[in-house]
């Protein structure tokens, strides 16, 4: 048995091909059904990674608006009044704003589990313990992530987290509609599902695609979810997110000492501009040149 998997991860762990129940042995585990065979890393981490090719059926309905008759506002994230968990007592990871993280649910029961899809270095690890769950590090290549496997195809039973985190995952998957479709099917009916995506950030790190508030609303919209928040980073802007490629290895302080006139300039010049058009509205400054998009949205009740 895989040190890193628990009795209750274990109990919703399936076959990524075909969905079937999974056999454990010794050294690896077997699908009841497909016989695909799935064995544990030298780091310890079981291996579901697609090692085959798996046709995914996906449908769209044409013909649909995309935002609600009422309008959807793409304001910048404002910290939630009633927080269910008070993270003051912990050191919470520098991206993890204080208006982000005030909307991680507390979990349920003991047994409550949620997804860091696309987990990294498991550094959601500690709040998500905090905030009561069971954490669950999935990644495609990681080193210290409990599973291996593809956001494409998740090795999980329907209805199996109240809480999926994916912190700037998006921009790197290849299918996005995909994803969003899998992370929907895993998620428990009234789940949240948290997440940022690049926008006006460089390519990094083979990213396919970088989404407007619009793309990352379609995308949601697509894989079944209600989109509650999706909100433009005022901090994380485009000048500051180009600076790292504009300048390469170039000191912080001189990056900010280069972009801080720059960055002063645009504000004015979109000042000036919202005396003589309505459209230049501060909201729309920071949606149309933000580097990043952050999203807060459910899976209904069934």
């Amino acid at each position: 048995m895989n040190s890193k998997i628990s009795d209750t991860v274990w109990d919703i762990l399936v076959c990524p091909y075909c969905g079937a129940t999974l056999e454990k042995a010794d050294q690896n585990i077997m699908c009841i059904h497909c016989h695909s065979d799935y064995k544990s890393t030298e780091s310890g981490a079981l291996d579901f990674r697609l090692q085959k090719k798996k046709e995914y059926p996906c449908k769209f309905t044409l013909g649909t608006p995309l935002l609600p008759e009422q309008g959807f506002k793409f304001n910048v994230l404002q910290k939630n009044n009633n927080p269910q968990v008070d993270f003051s007592d912990i050191n919470v990871p520098f991206h993890l704003t204080k208006e982000l993280i005030s909307y991680f649910p507390r979990a349920k029961t003991d047994n409550s589990l949620m997804l860091d899809l696309g987990c990294g270095s498991t550094i959601h690890r500690e709040v998500s313990e905090y905030a009561g769950f069971e954490y669950l590090g999935l990644d495609y290549e990681s080193k210290e992530c409990q599973l291996l496997g593809d956001a494409h195809s998740l090795p999980f039973k329907d209805d199996s987290f109240e809480f999926i985190l994916s912190i700037a995952v998006l921009e790197h998957i290849r299918f996005p509609f995909v994803m969003m479709k899998e992370a929907y099917r895993v998620l428990k009916p009234n789940g949240i599902f948290i997440g940022t995506v690049a926008f006006l950030e460089p390519f990094h790190g083979d990213s396919f695609y970088h989404h407007t508030h619009l793309g990352t609303y379609n995308s949601l919209q697509a894989g079944g979810f209600k989109i509650e928040k999706l909100c433009p980073s005022a901090e994380w802007s485009v000048l500051t997110a180009q600076a790292n490629t504009l300048f390469p290895k170039m000191p912080r302080f001189l990056t900010n000492s280069i972009l801080m006139p720059v960055n002063i300039f645009h504000k004015i010049w979109w000042r000036i501009g919202s005396f003589f058009s309505k459209k230049a509205l501060e909201e729309t400054r920071i949606q149309n040149t933000t580097g990043a998009f952050t999203f807060i949205a459910r899976k209904d009740a069934m």
